[in-house]
């Protein structure tokens, strides 16, 4: 079974920081590409960011990108979101699933397997 949690969650004041971590139990993380979404009350799960297994290649939504970093330790089978300059918008509890490759290959924001863990909670708050 896909084991994946999340943590590194936790209050931070309007313009602070916090790096969550996801990490892998039960297989080889670079064998996915990985990502990260968010879900706040009463909206729709959204896609954050993914980075790709084989090449390390990324994409973040607009909303985060310049402010967000995805990045993953193969030797700790860990991947990591650093989420700076964090915004209000941005509360939410994330998630980190495996995603689709395509072709090319690049991720994309869509769980291989459908299945998610129990997320780390992101509270931005003054």
């Amino acid at each position: 079974q896909l084991q994946l949690v999340e943590s590194g969650g936790g209050l931070v004041q309007p313009g602070g920081s916090l790096r969550l971590s996801c990490a892998a139990s039960g297989f080889t993380l670079d064998t996915y590409a990985i990502g990260w979404f968010r879900q706040a009350p009463g909206k729709e799960r959204e896609g954050v960011s993914c980075i790709n297994s084989s090449d390390g290649r990324t994409y973040y939504a607009d909303s985060v990108k310049g402010r967000f970093t995805i990045s993953r330790d193969n030797a700790k089978n860990t991947v990591y979101l650093q989420m700076n300059s964090l915004k209000p918008e941005d509360a939410a509890v994330y998630y980190c699933v495996a995603v689709v490759t395509t072709i090319q290959p690049m991720c994309i924001m869509r769980p291989l397997f459908g299945s998610w863990g129990q997320g780390t909670q992101v509270t931005v708050s003054s």
